[in-house]
């Protein structure tokens, strides 16, 4: 493998590069040609096919079936989550006070380590924007939805964020991702700080025809499709306990489960429908045969690119992350980091590298997938959500002014207190 990355030459990582553009700019400039599947899908198979031919002629096989395995799990667990939470749906309108609204952000930052960001923003997206409708001041509760729910949460279990459930399938212990507590607790505190006294003051402002309307829909939560929190618990112990392929047969076991025995209804409430996993597998199967290259070629060059301690990592990492998916961005700097450690002697603590600069490469994928729209998966899907129900929502660059005038800072002093 190292070998052969020393042979493949740099133009092998074009085809990487090329659909990581292509994810991060059609979106903006061909909005309706990028939203059908069927063309992501050709894009795919194009710039897919030269790295097989690639490869054929180096007659080197078993990276690329490395990869094929690697893509199999990971969209089995995605997929499982996002059909089982697809079926957990939670009813009433609650009192749009700050106090609620921390509450909602409190919840989701837990839950995403249990159902996945993109299973936890499905979730309590539509019931917070619900509980806010009376509300006129409100464009700002969907975007630290988007920092915390499906990004910052994420960090504490393997499942919460796609890119520590591809760490964990290179040989990072399950449970090791709970050091990243200290991390998870400065950013959830130091955001929901933020988030209640920007909450508090729109509050005030809101009109007492506003506030008089929340108190008359006030309706009690209630959860529907309990059933579905049973498969959820089968899903994380299959992650836990069991090897491939018994782990995905019972992840693809719960999903089916939860078709069979969640009631229709559930679902239609919950506008459940499978175009976005659809969008996510045939994104990530480009993703994942193109992005051989530059794994093999960073693990075996990686200490010729200047990027060594660990606050390097976590910065590359995390602005990469926050244009191009956060996945594949993990897996480069994963790659790099393993690289670095062979040929500067570094120590060898954990998969290859020092566990500071994993805790760094960790830290940055997550934290920092909030920082754009395209920065990880569930921020599009929430945008979305919202527009449909009549929420302004932030241009592109607008999302931008946001995340660099509140994240940044925050990275800042992550930095400088861990790093």
């Amino acid at each position: 493998m190292e070998d052969l990355g020393h042979e493949l030459p740099l133009w092998s990582m074009s085809f990487f590069a090329t659909f990581l553009l292509c994810i991060a700019v059609l979106p903006l400039t061909v909005e309706a040609w990028w939203g059908k599947n069927r063309n992501k899908s050709v894009i795919a198979i194009v710039l897919s096919i030269p790295v097989l031919i690639l490869f054929a002629y180096y007659g080197e096989f078993e990276p690329i079936l490395h990869e094929v395995e690697e893509y199999f799990a990971f969209i089995v667990l995605l997929g499982s989550l996002f059909v089982v939470s697809g079926g957990i749906y939670l009813s009433g309108d609650l009192l749009a006070t700050p106090r609620t609204n921390t509450t909602f952000l409190i919840v989701g930052g837990i839950i995403a380590n249990i159902l996945g960001t993109t299973g936890a923003a499905m979730l309590l997206i539509r019931p917070m924007l619900r509980t806010n409708q009376e509300r006129n001041r409100t464009r700002h509760i969907p975007i630290f939805f988007i920092f915390i729910v499906a990004n910052v949460g994420g960090c504490l279990l393997p499942i919460g964020d796609p890119p520590l459930f591809m760490g964990y399938l290179r040989g990072v212990p399950f449970f090791w991702t709970l050091n990243l507590i200290p991390h998870w607790l400065f950013m959830m505190v130091a955001l929901l700080t933020i988030f209640y006294f920007i909450d508090s003051y729109q509050w005030n402002r809101e009109s007492p025809e506003a506030k008089r309307l929340d108190v008359e829909m006030f309706e009690p939560i209630a959860l529907h499709g309990k059933i579905n929190l049973l498969y959820i618990g089968g899903i994380l112990y299959s992650v836990i306990f069991l090897p491939m392929p018994y782990r995905e047969g019972c992840m693809i076991l719960m999903a089916i489960l939860s078709l069979l025995f969640t009631k229709k209804e559930i679902r239609e409430k919950n506008d459940f429908n499978y175009a976005p996993i659809i969008e996510v597998a045939v994104l990530f199967a480009g993703i994942f045969i193109t992005m051989v290259p530059a794994l093999l070629i960073l693990e075996a060059r990686g200490g010729e690119l200047g990027v060594r301690e660990p606050w390097h990592f976590f910065w590359v990492t995390g602005i990469l992350s926050s244009f191009l998916d956060n996945t594949p961005t993990y897996l480069t700097y994963f790659s790099m980091a393993q690289g670095l450690t062979v040929a500067e002697g570094l120590p060898n603590e954990i998969v290859g590298m020092p566990l500071n600069i994993l805790t760094a490469i960790s830290v940055g994928a997550v934290f920092m997938g909030a920082n754009t729209y395209i920065g990880n998966g569930p921020n599009f899907m929430v945008k979305a959500i919202c527009e449909q129900r009549g929420v302004r929502m932030p241009s592109f660059f607008g999302y931008m002014l946001w995340s660099i005038g509140i994240l940044f800072p925050l990275f800042v002093l992550v930095t400088l207190i861990f790093f």
